[in-house]
């Protein structure tokens, strides 16, 4: 049993929110719809759950076709960033109110929400209003009245966006859990890479209303089809710089040059595009074969442990993400090492040529 999208696109005054898409959502999978702001994640979960009609295409459900079928008629469960809980009601009556609406018996109501409440760690909050509890707890509020409904889809639109740190790590660790005790089919949007990579599953990468690449979200990462997919699936997005094989060499925009040794050999002479990511750039020699890189600093960003160093290399723009605290002059001059191990290759038009060996080895 499954969700399945047929060419599912959506325009709205001539202007396009999805582009055809086609997609099949698995009965008891998790499912991440990574992109970012405006990027249409939300407009792809309307036309899941019915709330929008497509122009194009076709959706099944278990192999039916529920394309014009409203809302109300489908097992369908959302959670939006916001708590949307009835501030007047308990905890008990909030998870019981969409099973109350479907004229289910007393006694079966009471069952689901005490299951499900147990499930959620909201058992000894049951008689409170949802004013009383923390931003965690009203969130695992909205998300049990979601699941008692017992719907085969749960869409889940980036529910923790709102919470402070520790409760978005917390919700985070429960929610592949509760998924997974569920059965339904999960769809859980996020602007976030590291998030989808916590939540596992399978992911759906957006760019600009188009599915880029959809699969096991591990395999989407290392292996990401094209340089879009690869600036959506890095935080911060991948850095770029050209280059050109020739015979056994890559030489790169800066004159430095990398042995076109392993898979690297066997590409076609031509122009690629070299793609890393922040993390990968370091203040110091990682290994032998590291490559240096003359930048220049433009802005140094502390956050903790960690400093984003926004760089220019020549005409390109790059972000590197390096551990430790560092007290650098904006202005500066800098060199930056990369391991030659985590260099992606795309051609011209952007299409993945060579994954980077450490994706190969992993």
């Amino acid at each position: 049993m499954a969700l399945e999208l047929d060419e599912v696109g959506r325009a709205v005054k001539g202007q396009v929110h999805i582009q055809p898409t086609t997609l099949t959502l698995d009965k008891g999978t998790m499912n991440v719809l990574l992109g970012p702001t405006l990027s249409g994640k939300t407009s792809l979960m309307r036309l899941m759950a019915g709330l929008d009609a497509p122009t194009t295409g076709r959706i099944r459900w278990h192999g039916q076709d529920v394309t014009g079928q409203r809302v109300q008629d489908r097992k369908v469960a959302m959670v939006y960033q916001q708590f949307i809980n009835y501030p007047a009601m308990s905890v008990y009556d909030n998870i019981a109110s969409p099973m109350r609406l479907m004229g289910k018996p007393r006694a079966e109501i009471d069952r689901a929400v005490r299951e499900t409440a147990e499930m959620l760690k909201l058992t000894p909050m049951l008689a409170r209003k949802p004013l009383e509890l923390s931003g965690g707890q009203q969130q695992r509020c909205a998300l049990a009245r979601a699941l008692v409904k017992g719907a085969g889809l749960v869409l889940l639109d980036e529910p923790l966006a709102n919470l402070d740190y520790k409760l978005r790590e917390e919700l985070r660790a429960e929610i592949p859990k509760i998924f997974e005790a569920s059965g339904a089919i999960f769809v859980y949007a996020t602007t976030e890479p590291e998030e989808a990579l916590l939540l596992g599953g399978r992911t759906a990468t957006l760019w600009q209303g188009r599915v880029t690449q959809f699969g096991p979200t591990t395999e989407v990462y290392r292996r990401p089809a094209d340089a879009t997919t690869a600036r959506v699936f890095s935080d911060p997005p991948m850095n770029f710089l050209p280059c050109d094989k020739a015979g056994g060499r890559i030489t790169f925009a800066d004159g430095a040059v990398l042995p076109a040794a392993g898979p690297l050999a066997d590409l076609a002479d031509g122009p690629y595009t070299a793609g890393f990511r922040a993390n990968h750039l370091h203040l110091h020699a990682a290994s032998p074969s590291a490559m240096g890189f003359d930048c220049t600093l433009g802005v140094t960003e502390i956050t903790g442990s960690e400093t984003f160093l926004h760089i220019t290399h020549g005409p390109d723009r790059w972000v590197a993400l390096v551990h430790g605290i560092h007290d650098l002059t904006d202005g500066a001059q800098v060199r930056l090492w990369l391991d030659p191990a985590h260099i992606y290759l795309f051609t011209p038009k952007g299409q993945l040529a060579a994954p980077a060996a450490y994706a190969m080895a992993a």
